[in-house]
């Protein structure tokens, strides 16, 4: 039950998050964002629980997961559907007018953003170890 809390807590969070930050950004935000900002936290922050990478890898991997995860739910959501949550399709480098390299380039900050947050939120709220990083390498 302390593990269900624990990720709902979780994807409540990264969900939140998103949707704020992205009200910010574009003053506008659609509940299929929660939903996939919420997975991807949580998927993110599981990258270092099975993995010991460093951050810039486990950055790198998290906006490859963004990435797949947000052609995947544009191709539903804005092709399929129909419900224009976004298009970049004026954006060069596009791929179906649902990603593109820049946004990818994005990611790979927030991904980061979203490692940390996950670690230290575990930390503080439901005593796992105390995060430590190292940016470039790997523990020898």
């Amino acid at each position: 039950m302390r593990q269900a809390a624990k990720y709902a807590f979780l994807a409540w969070f990264g969900g939140s998050t998103y949707v704020t930050l992205e009200v910010f950004w574009r003053a506008r935000s659609h509940w299929t964002m929660f939903v996939l900002a919420a997975a991807l936290f949580v998927l993110i922050g599981l990258l270092n629980e099975v993995w010991s990478w460093n951050l810039l890898t486990q950055a790198v991997a998290g906006a490859l997961i963004a990435t797949a995860a947000e052609f995947v739910t544009g191709c539903v959501v804005n092709l399929w559907l129909g419900w224009g949550v976004w298009d970049y399709s004026a954006l060069p480098g596009n791929l179906l007018g649902q990603i593109c390299p820049q946004f990818t380039l994005l990611w790979v900050g927030i991904a980061a953003v979203a490692v940390v947050l996950d670690d230290v939120i575990r930390w503080r709220f439901f005593g796992e170890e105390r995060p430590h990083y190292r940016l470039c390498r790997t523990r020898s």
